[in-house]
């Protein structure tokens, strides 16, 4: 076993840093691209509409300090019928034309003008990396790791099992290898949205037998700091133009498979290889992928 490896079996995967970033989490809350990338797990449906599997998520890769990454982006079409799918500038903590231009529309204090922004609002999706267990759908995805992009419902299931709300339940952290807990994704459509509320932790186990296997499976992860670098984003500039373009009808050729996937970097193993329903304010996981449909049917 390494001695990183064996390090990160000592702190436990720093479950109490996780613990305190979860907390700032917690105190601020919000049919596929013709461009497929091979890195990214995604859940499927069965013939009856209900999606299976069973993911383990897995803690940050050397030289990371967080198992997730947090983006917040836009979807929504203009008046004329254009898309606007882009990433937030917010996600970096600056200012971003879209916010602005909601927030000026809100304080006009007019009701439609108000329904504008609500349609426009930001929504936020994480980025993990995780071990397919098991894929009905595709189960040659077993045993491989992959990254994982989900949304607010989801990371819920995650808070509740490292922040459980009776004295009775032990807090877990499931980004452990060793002390962590597979879990069961398992998706229903309830009135044309999909529901995650079944969804749920097994008990604590080791995801691999042995400590070699363990760090091999974390050598095969990927890095997930690309997902907030500056460098993936456009410009405020940039954004401000699209936005202009989409809110006044001009037609763009920009396509909608160039948008948010940072490239794999050289420091990335590159051994792993990685429906959409109506979508609500509460329903962000599916939400980029149901916009993306329709922006490529535009």
């Amino acid at each position: 076993m390494s001695n990183a490896l064996e390090a990160l079996k000592k702190s436990k995967s720093n479950f109490d840093v996780l613990t305190k970033q979860l907390e700032k989490t917690i105190d601020k809350p919000e049919t596929k691209n013709k461009y497929q990338d091979d890195r990214f797990w995604k859940p499927e449906l069965d013939k009856s509409g209900n999606g299976f599997a069973v993911l383990r998520f897995l803690p940050a890769v050397e030289g990371e300090d967080m198992p997730w990454q947090r983006v917040w982006h836009h979807a929504f079409q203009g008046p004329g019928g254009q898309w606007y799918i882009e990433n937030s500038l917010t996600t970096l903590n600056k200012k971003d034309p879209v916010s602005e231009e909601n927030t000026r529309l809100w304080n006009t204090g007019i009701e439609a003008d108000k329904e504008i922004a609500r349609k426009r609002k930001r929504k936020l999706q994480y980025y993990s990396n995780v071990l397919v267990v098991s894929d009905p759908k595709h189960p040659e995805n077993e045993g491989k790791v992959f990254l994982f992009k989900y949304g607010k419902k989801i990371f819920d299931k995650i808070t509740e099992a490292m922040n459980p709300q009776f004295e009775d339940e032990k807090a877990v952290n499931p980004f452990d290898f060793w002390e962590g807990a597979n879990f069961k994704l398992k998706i229903r459509k309830v009135d044309g949205y999909w529901n995650y509320d079944k969804s749920e932790f097994e008990q604590v186990s080791r995801v691999k037998p042995s400590d070699e296997e363990i760090d091999a499976l974390w050598k095969s992860q990927y890095a997930l700091k690309p997902f907030i670098d500056p460098s993936n984003f456009k410009s405020y500039d940039e954004l401000k133009e699209k936005l202009n373009k989409v809110l006044t009808g001009t037609r763009s050729t920009e396509s909608v498979e160039d948008i948010d996937l940072p490239p794999v970097s050289n420091d990335v193993p590159k051994s792993s290889n990685g429906s959409v329903g109506k979508v609500s304010s509460t329903d962000d996981d599916e939400s980029l992928s149901y916009f993306s449909k329709l922006a490529e049917d535009d």
